[in-house]
């Protein structure tokens, strides 16, 4: 199979406070069934030997699993195709000679550290605001003493599900958190093991994820076409109930 020429529009940004600008670059015998990633790592290899400095971009485990390897491709989070990351989209899925721009998630709540890597601990400050389940359990319980239901535990790890990669947050106008949001609440919320928190813990995982910038809901559903793991809207359903609850119980 022949190999590919693509030219490419990356983004060059050297520090957080640093301008930025797209710079272009010439990608040439590419072979399709390289990922996308496995592409910028020959491009890498390239500058390399040319003396430039690589192009900073993340990545883990390469397997769509993990998230990390968060790009816009043509203005589309993770590029186009539904419930792919990065790391799965190949070449094989561009045309010969085309143009491909490469940039960072987008938002004010993901500010960028260099060149295509964001900062997206303000997912963790959210979580660690909320999303978590604290009881004193004693001994270890035996893993089939809470009894929980298929439906429910299906719904509960169609939720956990979410990467936390921010793809919602990129593709949203508003740079809203509400999918991911939404799908750690409602993990929490149908598992008895999370009751002991639920009263509070969409006040504050809400109260965090305005504090660090993220803008509001419009029931638009970009979050969801681009979700990597498909999660559904209907989990902002979950979160906007959960907080109603949550306000009433607190009144």
């Amino acid at each position: 199979m022949s190999g590919i020429t693509i030219k490419l529009r990356v983004w060059r940004q050297a520090g957080p406070s640093a301008e930025g600008r797209l710079v272009d670059y010439t990608v040439k015998d590419i072979v399709p069934d390289m990922s996308f990633l496995e592409m910028l790592d020959v491009l890498n290899d390239g500058l390399t030997e040319q003396g430039h400095e690589q192009i900073a971009f993340d990545s883990d485990c390469r397997e769509g699993i993990c998230g990390a390897c968060s790009l816009t491709v043509n203005g589309v989070p993770h590029g186009r195709g539904r419930g792919k990351t990065t790391c799965q989209l190949f070449m094989r899925d561009f045309q010969d000679g085309s143009t491909v721009t490469v940039e960072p998630f987008r938002a004010t709540a993901f500010p960028v550290l260099k060149d295509l890597i964001t900062d997206r601990s303000a997912f963790d400050r959210i979580m660690a605001a909320g999303g978590y389940v604290s009881i004193n359990t004693g001994s270890a319980p035996d893993a089939n003493e809470i009894l929980i239901g298929k439906e429910i535990a299906d719904k509960a790890f169609d939720a956990a599900a979410c990467l936390g990669c921010g793809a919602c947050v990129a593709a949203c106008k508003n740079a809203s958190a509400s999918l991911f949001v939404g799908a750690k609440i409602t993990q929490l919320a149908l598992m008895p093991q999370g009751a002991a928190e639920r009263n509070r813990r969409a006040l504050r995982m809400v109260q965090q994820m305005d504090a660090e910038g993220f803008g509001g809901c419009t029931n638009e559903a970009e979050c969801e076409a681009v979700c990597p793991k498909e999660i559904s809207t209907s989990h902002i359903t979950c979160l906007n109930r959960e907080f109603l609850r949550g306000v009433l119980q607190a009144s």
